[in-house]
């Protein structure tokens, strides 16, 4: 490590407030990983209440390391990562714990664990070497395009299997089980774990799934997600405070989990079910001390608008002197009195998510909402003085038709005039700010059969909708690039096959495009093809309470909106 990175380290470590240092010594050591920039890890919450579970376990030790160090582009290739706390190389480790948001980070795995010097294929670690793990929504939804790479996987929530998971591992440490031997005991003891190499995979002729099945009689034949039934029993708020987080004006609090509302897209309203809130007793002293440290409190979770005590727990953040901010609203619940608590909180943006433009293509989302809710909460925000709106609106949608993306335009051209109508004589609205994604389909959804629209059909339809509403005044349009979307899907639905791909990429420096054409494997059988309601997909050995007929009823439904 070099004398510039260690000073580096000790001058983030100087800005955080609230990380932990424990001495080496007889302690389980995991080291968390986040495979991208700190800035990003940081600011997830997931992340951080890992870190926190670990550290209050008196037998573990848990640090920390990321993709990107502060302040530096990628993780310069053959540069060894170290952890964050004490500088320690990540091969000195128990556990390398990988936490995973997002699909496309997982290139940014294979790199961390390169640069450790840590085998790369799980088959081939020996039994010296550091257990890898890895746990998060993606890989919840479906571990297996990394599963050649990781030793085991967590599947689901974390706070009661993780303490398992660490107090069975330490107690193999001390007996010295060999490597297998190790994992076949985790596998068999631990529910909620996913250890790949001891489920063996079989392909049909047309190269879709047979069957996934473990090696041993004794071994799960499903994989149950874990789940916590009352979130009001712990904590989930931030632990660390940075100034070099993307959210380092907020102190993090988890509200909710789960969403009863069903939309097709959603995979989080599917797979974190029951839908859960946190009482308000229980999120007091997380504002406390959030308003201590003098930092806006972000409410998170997945149906925070749906909070049954949602109105009480922002009066309560700002009868305590705080301020807070959610991520965004559901429009049908923006009433006169949560708007005057967003002005009050001096909340001065707030996110909307129609979705898409059309109640046709609403209705076949599931969205449940109409123009009337969406008109009834932009006159509530504008007339509490809210003068910036952003909306987030997907393309590509199924069924998606020509007059969809012209009622897009249509609705926001109409938002627009509505806010400037409202606000006139008064302090003028500055800005409306179109977020435009592409929808990729994700498992454990009714939409988890359908194909991704081509990229470039996608680009079309945002050429579109930039030329319309390019003179519009107050409106911005963004949107994220239609090739990234292709690889999302590609790994949000491919197999164990597609980790043959992410090694070439890893082995090419991140040229996607090389790597496609250089694996025998045709990316388009996951992306581009419908997927038959019979098939046997990649994901679907693990068992999230989700009834499969259910997904196809809503799927067919959905189908069935199309004119």
């Amino acid at each position: 490590m070099s004398w510039k990175q260690h000073k580096r380290d000790q001058q983030l470590l100087a800005q955080e407030k609230g990380y932990c240092r424990k001495a080496w010594g007889d302690k389980l050591t995991v080291c968390l990983a986040y495979p991208n920039a700190y800035r990003i890890g940081m600011a997830n919450l997931g992340y951080q209440a890992v870190y926190s579970l670990l550290n209050d376990l008196p037998f573990c030790l848990c640090e920390r390391v990321f993709f990107s160090p502060p302040g530096e582009g990628d993780a310069p290739r053959g540069k060894s990562p170290v952890s964050l706390e004490s500088q320690k190389p990540l091969k000195e480790f128990d556990i390398i714990a990988f936490s995973i948001p997002f699909e496309n980070d997982y290139p940014h795995v294979l790199a961390l664990l390169a640069g450790a010097g840590i085998s790369l294929q799980a088959s081939l670690r020996k039994d010296f070497e550091p257990l890898v793990m890895a746990g998060g929504i993606a890989v919840t939804l479906n571990p297996e395009p990394l599963s050649s790479f990781i030793d085991l996987f967590l599947i689901g929530e974390a706070e009661e299997a993780l303490p398992e998971l660490a107090a069975l591992y330490r107690e193999a440490l001390i007996q010295g089980p060999d490597r297998r031997e190790l994992l076949f005991d985790v596998q068999r003891r631990v529910p909620g774990v996913y250890v790949p190499q001891l489920y063996s995979v079989s392909y049909r002729p047309d190269g879709t799934l047979e069957d996934v099945q473990p090696v041993d009689s004794s071994l799960p034949r499903k994989i149950r997600r874990r789940w916590e039934k009352d979130l009001s029993a712990f904590r989930t708020d931030q632990v660390i405070s940075t100034p070099g987080s993307e959210f380092g004006d907020l102190f993090l609090a988890e509200v909710s989990r789960g969403c009863a509302r069903g939309c097709r897209f959603c995979a989080a309203g599917f797979v974190y079910r029951p839908v859960r809130f946190r009482r308000k007793e229980a999120l007091e002293p997380s504002f406390v001390r959030g308003i201590a440290e003098g930092k806006r409190i972000g409410l998170l979770g997945t149906a925070v608008s749906d909070h049954p005590q949602l109105a009480d727990l922002c009066r309560c953040v700002l009868e305590g002197g705080g301020t807070f901010a959610l991520s965004s609203l559901r429009m049908d619940r923006v009433s006169a009195e949560m708007a005057g608590l967003l002005r009050e909180s001096g909340v001065e943006t707030v996110a909307l998510a129609p979705e898409a433009g059309t109640q046709r293509l609403r209705d076949v989302l599931n969205k449940g909402i109409s123009e009337d809710h969406i008109f009834s909460a932009l006159e509530h925000l504008v007339q509490q003085g809210i003068r910036q709106i952003r909306l987030y609106f997907m393309v590509g949608l199924p069924t998606e038709t020509e007059a969809d993306i012209e009622g897009l335009i249509r609705l926001t051209r109409k938002i627009r005039h509505q806010a400037l109508q409202l606000s006139k004589g008064k302090k003028p609205f500055r800005r409306i700010t179109l977020s435009v994604n592409q929808f990729i389909p994700k498992p454990f959804t009714p939409f988890q059969w359908h194909p991704l629209e081509e990229v470039k059909d996608v680009k079309k339809k945002l050429r579109r909708i930039k030329k319309a509403l390019h003179n519009e005044g107050p409106v911005q349009v963004f949107h994220d690039l239609p090739k990234w979307n292709y690889i999302q899907t590609l790994l949000s639905l491919g197999d164990r096959r597609v980790g043959q791909i992410l090694a070439e990429v890893h082995q090419l420096e991140g040229n996607w495009s090389q790597a496609l054409k250089k694996v025998p494997l045709n990316p388009d059988f996951y992306v581009y093809r419908p997927k038959g309601l019979s098939e046997f997909l990649p994901w679907d050995f693990i068992d999230h309470g989700i009834d499969k007929a259910v997904l196809i009823r809503e799927y067919r439904k959905a189908l069935s909106e199309y004119p």
